[in-house]
């Protein structure tokens, strides 16, 4: 059985931890980014949200903050798909490298 500093050292470990945290940073950014952008528009002009879409009493604020709640899921559901693709495959690979 191969020890933590010997699995530190697997490339394929190495390769791992480096697309998990790029991936990871890259879709937390662009989380926060939607949820700044949606924040700072109601702060500072929120008569953009509270435009009435047609003659209907529906706002435009409200399909807007579906999207950012549906695109928060996709994201999500992103990162699971690509998790289950491509790391649970590395991560079984450095497993049976270390027996």
């Amino acid at each position: 059985m191969a020890s933590w500093q010997d699995i530190e050292r697997n490339p394929k470990f190495i390769e791992l931890v480096q697309a998990r945290k790029t991936l990871g940073w890259t879709l937390s950014i662009l989380t926060l980014a939607i949820y700044l952008a949606y924040i700072l528009i109601i702060a500072f002009d929120p008569s953009i949200f509270g435009a009435r879409m047609g003659d209907s009493v529906m706002t435009v604020g409200l399909p807007v903050g579906l999207f950012v709640i549906v695109i928060t899921f996709l994201i999500v559901g992103y990162y699971v798909q690509k998790a289950n693709a491509t790391y649970d495959e590395l991560t079984r690979q450095i497993v049976e490298e270390s027996k």
